[in-house]
């Protein structure tokens, strides 16, 4: 089944690919996120190594239980034939309250039809005040019209 846009890329399907993918992850639903990625996938996130749909589920799901008010904000850096490498910035706070901003990058690859066979993720957490938060709309889908990554300075 393709999921497009398909590789090759071009700066508009890559940019597409990117939003898609920040909306899916702002759904915060493992199970619509997961089928994103091809049944045999293979991540590293931070320094977990996870293989496979199933497992994916399973890691977000522990994920979002953990970093409650989740909101993600994915920017394209480059892309090139069936790879795309993009910056992102979320904001999340435990269940003490504490607030969180978490920055990264990630490299993904796709199959030709679209699904994605590689995630890498690099990501660091930044302890942030509740008055320091600059992703406050209501959780789900980031507005069309809020600041990008860049416009925020991040």
């Amino acid at each position: 089944m393709d999921r497009p846009p398909l590789p090759p890329f071009d700066v508009e399907t890559a940019t597409q690919k990117v939003r898609m993918a920040e909306d899916a992850w702002n759904t915060r639903d493992p199970a619509r996120v997961a089928l994103a990625y091809t049944p045999d996938s293979r991540w590293r996130n931070r320094a977990e190594f996870i293989v496979g749909r199933e497992a994916i589920q399973a890691f977000l799901a522990r994920k979002w239980s953990r970093e409650l008010d989740y909101r993600l904000i994915k920017e394209l850096w480059v892309f090139r034939e069936n790879r795309i490498a993009v910056r992102f910035a979320y904001e999340w706070h435990d269940d003490s309250g504490h607030w969180f901003r978490s920055y990264g990058n990630e490299n993904w690859q796709f199959d030709e039809h679209g699904l994605m066979q590689v995630r890498i993720a690099s990501i660091n957490d930044l302890p942030i005040g509740e008055s320091d938060r600059k992703y406050r709309w209501p959780l789900g889908r980031r507005p069309d019209d809020h600041a990008s990554l860049s416009a925020l300075g991040l």
